[in-house]
């Protein structure tokens, strides 16, 4: 029989608005568009790659109460892939739980319409299903846990917040043993782990400046059990396989989009699984006909340079800036600042999706240079005749700009009168 396709997803984070603007054609924020194309993205590619089950390991939403509009964005996509026969695995991640275990989580509501060929995993539990082509698959859910329903019993109540982690990484440990012990009982079937949550080793991301609760830990051998064939993890969005080249894959598919600039580099996607018992093939796919929002950086050292704007355009001819967001970083000399022409960088910068901050360092030493004299006593001139002496004004130069200056400060003076 031909491998279970499956494809791995997770963190969409609908409703990060950061660095956008409102797109005309839908009204909604342009980063949120963003966001939400990629998922129609990865729906194309599932129907034009004929998938056999779609796994979304957490975090739809960047809130736990998304605003209506996005709840309808993110499950006119989901349906469409159920419309189509694909089953759709959904795990509920940190950003999609409710304050209390007594409150709906945000992607409850497809289990409570019972939306056919999607599948609301949001309890510790190994369930069967049959994906599109008929053949059956084992999934063990491990959602990322409700906190609070631990601190709300009386037995750990005063506990520390240090303490508290550790047994809540005890408990998740325990949970996910538990879940491989029973998911042995049906030795013949191909099976994975779906689970939101850290691990150790894994390299980590821009994910904690979003964070929604503490966070939770769990050991890395815990997930490394010959009881799965295939371990689809969310929460952190940059993609890894916390056991490469061995067997079964642990692997983080990372977010499907940039957040920030701390993911600038970061490659953004999904994760094309080929899955039998005993066997788990993966590739990474970085998109279909779409790919993530670049985010560019351009750095910029202007302090030997004559004419700093020219030297920070050039910089900005060097790269790619279209359709991106950007963002510039200067080093500069104290006298130099009063000489940049911001206006000029942004008009090069057109093309840009955004501009997300000129940012400037200046390197105060300099003023050293100006001498032991007392700055808050001197004249507007000769605070500038001072200035003309120690950038190297040539003299010439300097009586002329002195005398112009001069009748600037006269004429501003009798104006005053």
């Amino acid at each position: 029989m031909d491998p279970i396709r499956l494809l791995h997803f997770a963190d969409l984070h609908i409703g990060m608005e950061r660095y956008g603007h409102i797109d005309p054609a839908t009204g909604l924020n342009g980063r949120v568009m963003d966001y939400l194309r990629r998922l129609s993205d990865l729906v194309e590619f599932a129907i034009d790659r004929e998938v056999d089950v779609v796994v979304f390991a957490g975090d739809a939403y960047k809130n736990r109460d998304p605003n209506s509009t996005y709840r309808r964005e993110f499950a006119w996509r989901i349906k469409e892939l159920a419309d189509r026969g694909v089953p759709v695995i959904l795990l509920p991640g940190n950003h999609d739980l409710p304050a209390s275990a007594s409150r709906a989580s945000s992607i409850e509501i497809f289990d409570t319409l019972r939306v056919p060929n999607v599948y609301v995993l949001d309890r510790e539990d190994v369930a069967t299903i049959e994906t599109r082509r008929g053949r059956p698959l084992q999934i063990a859910a491990a959602p990322y846990p409700i906190i609070s329903e631990m601190v709300s019993k009386s037995e750990y109540r005063g506990t520390s917040l240090e303490e508290l982690d550790h047994l809540v990484t005890d408990k998740m440990a325990e949970t996910i043993r538990a879940l491989a012990d029973r998911a042995r009982q049906n030795p013949g079937l191909p099976t994975i782990l779906v689970g939101h949550f850290s691990v150790t080793d894994a390299k980590v991301s821009s994910e904690r400046s979003i964070m929604v609760g503490r966070d939770v830990l769990v050991p890395r051998s815990v997930l490394v059990d010959s009881a799965w064939d295939y371990v689809a993890l969310g929460h952190i969005h940059k993609h890894q396989d916390l056991n490469e080249a061995a067997h079964p894959p642990v692997v983080y598919s990372g977010s499907i989009e940039r957040i920030d600039f701390g993911e600038e580099k970061e490659p953004k996607g999904w994760v094309l699984v080929e899955l039998e018992r005993g066997r788990a093939d993966y590739e990474f796919i970085p998109g279909h006909h779409r790919q993530a929002r670049r985010f560019v950086t351009i750095d910029c050292d202007c302090r030997k340079s004559a004419d700093p704007t020219a030297a920070v355009l050039e910089a900005i001819e060097r790269r790619d800036v279209r359709d991106a967001v950007v963002r510039v970083r200067l080093r500069l000399r104290a006298d130099q600042a009063p000489l940049l022409k911001e206006r000029a960088i942004r008009a090069r910068l057109a093309e840009a999706y955004i501009v997300g901050g000129i940012s400037k360092e200046i390197d105060w030493a300099e003023r050293s240079r100006l001498g032991a004299v007392n700055v808050e006593a001197m004249s507007p001139l000769e605070l500038l005749e001072r200035y003309f002496q120690v950038s190297g004004t040539p003299k010439e130069e300097q009586r002329l700009l002195l005398q112009d200056a001069a009748e600037i400060v006269r004429e501003v003076n009798e104006a005053r009168m």
